[in-house]
């Protein structure tokens, strides 16, 4: 029962931050699922698999506050301030994102203006994309006789950002295995600093879309020939890159792990 009255200036519900993993709702959480089934409010973000959103409780208030490119249902400052003003009504709003919350997923954001409004927040993390669609497609990140470390960076920035760019000459040398995200809009100019900074044009380059989910799609090349694939196949987004010589590894690892998409 929602608070009439004096009750709702000093009611405050909580909100909880979940993600809801890349796609396959065999990854979500027990802790996330059973937030769904509970809650009073669910705002939840475009990238969201139909069956997660069907464990949401059929009394709860469904919103779509999706972003994709060109089309936002709602812009940041409303979302912030719509879980806002639901705490102050409900007692338990779910704010459900694709992936994982603080990976690239403006959860860090929302979280600050919930704790600078006085609202109770808690994060309940998930799988990121990341992990998890190179190794639906049998890409290892690591792995000992390839790679010991990784790097995970962002391929489409925000105007007004603290810094005007990713520093890709860093990126190139920072680490053995590259992932990127929301990158194939930019993937020419990716492809270009990346060359420049030193890697070679025959690196290995994956491209993962709709990553664990039944219409995944993986496109293996090399840094020096990707673009024109993209260009010739159509591929698009939402999709992973990985760069480094893990991704060698699809060739003996993809088709076990193809196995385990799911519908």
């Amino acid at each position: 029962m929602e608070p009439t009255g004096q009750e709702k200036e000093r009611f405050l519900g909580k909100v909880y931050l979940v993600g809801s993993g890349p796609g396959d709702p065999g990854l979500m959480t027990l802790k996330g699922k059973g937030l769904l089934e509970c809650a009073d409010v669910v705002v939840y973000d475009a990238l969201v698999s139909p069956q997660i959103l069907a464990m949401i409780s059929p009394q709860a208030e469904k919103i779509d506050a999706g972003k994709r490119r060109g089309r936002h249902s709602l812009i940041q400052s409303e979302t912030t301030q719509l879980l806002i003003d639901k705490a102050r009504t409900h007692t338990i709003v779910v704010r459900l994102k694709g992936g994982e919350p603080f990976i690239f997923g403006r959860g860090g954001e929302e979280m600050e203006a919930l704790v600078s409004a006085g609202i109770p927040v808690e994060v309940v993390p998930g799988i990121t994309s990341g992990i998890a669609a190179p190794a639906y497609a049998g890409i290892p990140l690591t792995h000992r006789n390839y790679s010991s470390s990784v790097t995970f960076v962002t391929g489409h920035e925000s105007a007004g950002k603290y810094r005007p760019c990713v520093n890709w000459q860093a990126i190139a040398h920072g680490s053995e295995t590259i992932v990127i995200y929301m990158g194939i809009h930019n993937l020419p100019y990716i492809v270009k600093q990346l060359t420049i900074a030193g890697l070679s044009l025959d690196t290995p380059i994956a491209l993962i879309r709709w990553g664990t989910r039944s219409q995944q799609q993986e496109l293996i090349g090399e840094l020096g020939s990707i673009v024109e694939q993209v260009e010739q196949t159509g591929f698009e987004a939402p999709a992973i890159m990985v760069i480094g010589a893990v991704v060698n590894m699809h060739s003996i690892l993809g088709s076990l792990s193809s196995s385990k998409l799911s519908n």
